[in-house]
């Protein structure tokens, strides 16, 4: 009994000592991790996002192609920078709608592509996604998890009889807001996946990654300047490159 009794004193006077330590305060939200939970559980696709925008779009015409760009922020900020957001052609008029949204996931644009994608009956659709998936933006996700809904995505796409332009994820050796990832490697094998996939469902593949990689699998500074999101010198390589998977796709007969 004695024996007990000591051993809850010790236990006791250490819970005593523990809390007379001083603790080290958790590190503060910044505004954006704050607006960002915020948003994940309130709506977290985000549908509220482009509700009202999608709701006011006139109906495509015949002459004149729809082509409607779904991605994270290296897709929003496309139309930033003093860059044209993807230059028409003159022979190829095309009707260019943004759905990018900075900081995405593949599962939110998934849940989002009815709305932003298919019932906006655009002639294409151009996919780039990936790269929060890696890093971890909306939680821990496998490859195979990014796989499944680039690929439920397309299956969509498919199914409302819409061409479909795949784009590889961009190069980066490091995320600045999730840094130590080490991404390189899981970007590459992502990459070689899209691509095989689009080979296999006769789809537009856009390499950007072959582009504009350096010798160590990442985006150099002088077509970046955090070494993921491209500047206008970055844009400029990619604008010719995503014309062409449009006008490829376009040339298709629809699914």
């Amino acid at each position: 009994m004695r024996r007990v009794a000591g051993i809850c004193f010790v236990l006791f006077a250490g819970s005593l000592v523990a809390g007379a330590l001083p603790q080290s305060p958790a590190p503060a939200a910044t505004d954006w991790q704050t607006q960002h939970t915020r948003q994940l559980l309130e709506d977290f696709p985000w549908l509220a996002r482009f509700r009202a925008m999608d709701a006011a779009l006139p109906q495509p015409t015949a002459d004149v192609p729809r082509v409607v760009f779904m991605g994270d922020s290296i897709t929003e900020n496309w139309q930033h920078d003093g860059v044209p957001f993807v230059p028409q052609m003159p022979a190829h008029p095309w009707e260019k709608i943004n759905r990018g949204i900075s900081g995405q996931t593949t599962p939110q644009m998934l849940l989002r592509f009815r709305q932003d994608v298919i019932d906006l009956k655009p002639s294409v659709v151009v996919l780039m996604a990936g790269t929060n998936d890696i890093a971890g933006n909306t939680g821990v996700m496998t490859l195979q998890d990014t796989e499944n809904n680039l690929a439920s995505m397309a299956d969509l796409a498919r199914a409302h009889h819409l061409r479909m332009v795949l784009c590889s994820v961009l190069p980066s050796v490091d995320f600045p807001w999730h840094p130590g990832l080490q991404p390189m490697q899981k970007i590459r094998t992502l990459n070689e996946w899209i691509k095989s996939y689009a080979t296999k469902h006769d789809l537009v593949y856009v390499d950007f990654w072959t582009a504009m990689a350096d010798a160590e699998g990442g985006l150099p500074s002088k077509l970046s300047k955090d070494g993921v999101h491209p500047n206008d010198a970055g844009y400029a390589i990619m604008n010719p490159l995503v014309d062409a998977g449009i006008q490829k796709a376009l040339t298709q007969p629809a699914p």
